[in-house]
């Protein structure tokens, strides 16, 4: 069946969310934990991942060490300046794992877990879940990384998102697989319901723009400042829109070799500063804790 379009969402008739601590704002932090499962020759694929901090200049079939180092630095160093910096500040992150790298490094993947941050479903390879033929197959790639980050972490992750767009059917196949959200949305700045013959499925939208992926654009940030600068001005939008009774959710992306990296990490630590000075008046949250609570007052 394929996907309704809905332009209209909530209108006017927003619900009214008040977050645990008061706070109409709620924050999620989401961490890349990808690298590894992205396209590479060295994985038996055709060619390798394009899209980096460079593009890849071997040709098809020819194994690109660069590219694949590039990954690489964002689980051997880039994962411990975040986690190091998270418990400082004491916040809870969301790490979107693909299974691949998962299975790769099941000890990094149990760390960040211990550590006490949220692991969630992020595809088996780092492609598009549009790529998927069939369900069938689909589903038991989303059921084979469940299973292999639940194996190495210790606990069964609710939630999933995959890298662009997903499939006709992959609402549905998380709905009969008994997902707590979806994160496969950029329409909205709030949780929603989406329902179908097969069930319903509780949608929590993501952002695009306060992604540091936008370091690795051409027209997207360069310095610092810009990155940092640009959450915290959506930060005080969405705070001004709260004073007025308006409740809302910002996700932040972050991906382990971009923001990894020691000079664009300090727009993390100016990130989790801001977060810091605006305590109670935004909720810093896991995205199924985030879930949850809109499971709870809002059907």
């Amino acid at each position: 069946m394929p996907i309704e379009r809905d332009l209209r969402g909530y209108g006017r008739a927003r619900p009214d969310i008040v977050w645990p601590n008061g706070a109409r704002v709620a924050v999620s932090l989401v961490v890349n934990f990808e690298e590894g499962a992205e396209l590479a020759v060295e994985q038996g694929d055709a060619e390798t991942e394009r899209y980096g901090e460079v593009a890849s200049m071997s040709p098809p079939g020819v194994r690109d060490l660069v590219q694949e180092q590039v990954f690489d630095y964002g689980m051997r160093a880039g994962l411990w300046r975040f986690l190091n910096a998270f418990t400082e500040a004491k916040i809870r992150s969301t790490f979107m794992m693909c299974g691949r790298a998962v299975e790769r490094v099941p000890d990094l993947a149990r760390a960040v877990v211990e550590a006490g941050h949220e692991p969630a479903v992020h595809g088996w390879r780092w492609l598009p879940h549009a790529l998927y033929g069939d369900a069938e197959t689909e589903r038991r790639d989303i059921e084979k990384t469940r299973d292999v980050i639940a194996r190495a972490t210790g606990v069964m992750p609710v939630g999933f998102m995959s890298r662009g767009s997903q499939s006709a059917w992959t609402r549905d196949l998380l709905t009969e697989l008994g997902f707590a959200y979806d994160s496969n949305a950029l329409d909205d700045d709030l949780p929603y319901w989406s329902r179908s013959p097969r069930g319903s499925m509780l949608v929590l939208p993501y952002c695009f723009d306060t992604n540091d992926m936008k370091f690795f654009h051409p027209n997207g940030f360069v310095q610092p400042e810009d990155f940092s600068g640009y959450v915290g001005a959506a930060l005080a939008t969405l705070i001004e829109e709260a004073e007025r009774g308006r409740s809302s959710i910002l996700s932040v992306g972050f991906h382990l070799r971009i923001c990894g990296r020691p000079a664009r990490f300090r727009a993390v630590r100016t990130i989790l500063a801001e977060l810091a000075r605006l305590e109670g008046r935004v909720w810093v949250a896991t995205r199924a804790d985030i879930a949850a609570h809109f499971r709870g007052v809002a059907r």
